[in-house]
């Protein structure tokens, strides 16, 4: 069973460790995964597994799978898995500046509804990245770990950013990983910050969907002693 919570224009879904598919149009959706009973410990830090849909459609397999939420909340996570939707019609963004804000702001406070009080470590996919990078840039965090980021900020506008954003200025304080398959870890290398910077961790990998690659994250999160 699981219990589900509007607040806003969110949706959340309070559940264990399986799986239920639900769609809310125009809306972010935030699904909480428990650990179950069985599960060999219960980590006081939360997982929070971050896509934005919405607007990675023209992409192939834009959402972190659901499958690494389930199987890291068995091994005593709790995974807050988000995907961000466009703002309600109460709430126009005309600036890019203004929409990643507002969806920040989205994830800081549905992340204080969720009870946790210890900072997360942030998983973000593709455009989610901007809103994670945006989040860590004032609050804090244990960790970020993105899959597929974009290039740039300038490399969304005007494709799918309303307006230019500026580039990402913030200390890595925090451990930082990027896992790309290897024709985009070419690109990030050779024009991305991240890929430039020897603190942030580069992982190739051909299919970010599976197994193997849920492997990686598991070893990373154990570099971090999480």
């Amino acid at each position: 069973m699981f219990n589900v919570v509007r607040s806003s224009n969110c949706l959340y879904i309070l559940r264990p460790a399986t799986r239920t598919t639900l769609q809310v149009r125009h809306s972010s959706t935030f699904t909480i995964w428990h650990p179950p009973k069985h599960a060999p410990r219960e980590v006081p830090t939360p997982l929070v597994l971050c896509s934005a849909s919405h607007w990675d459609l023209g992409t192939r397999n834009n959402l972190i799978p659901q499958s690494f939420a389930s199987m890291l909340a068995e091994k005593g996570h709790t995974c807050i898995q988000v995907d961000f939707g466009p703002p309600g019609e109460n709430k126009k963004c005309s600036s890019s500046q203004s929409l990643v804000g507002h969806l920040s702001e989205e994830l800081k406070v549905n992340l204080r509804l969720s009870g946790n009080p210890f900072p997360p470590v942030i998983f973000a996919r593709g455009f989610a990245s901007l809103i994670a990078q945006t989040y860590i840039s004032s609050n804090s965090a244990q960790g970020l770990f993105m899959i597929s980021p974009p290039l740039s900020n300038a490399s969304l506008f005007p494709s799918i950013l309303p307006t230019p954003l500026g580039e990402f200025d913030y200390e890595l304080k925090f451990p930082v990983a990027v896992m790309a398959h290897p024709a985009e870890m070419d690109q990030l290398r050779k024009y991305s910050r991240l890929g430039q910077n020897e603190l942030v961790d580069l992982i190739e990998h051909d299919n970010l969907e599976g197994q193997d690659a849920f492997m990686k994250i598991e070893q990373w999160l154990d570099e971090l002693g999480i």
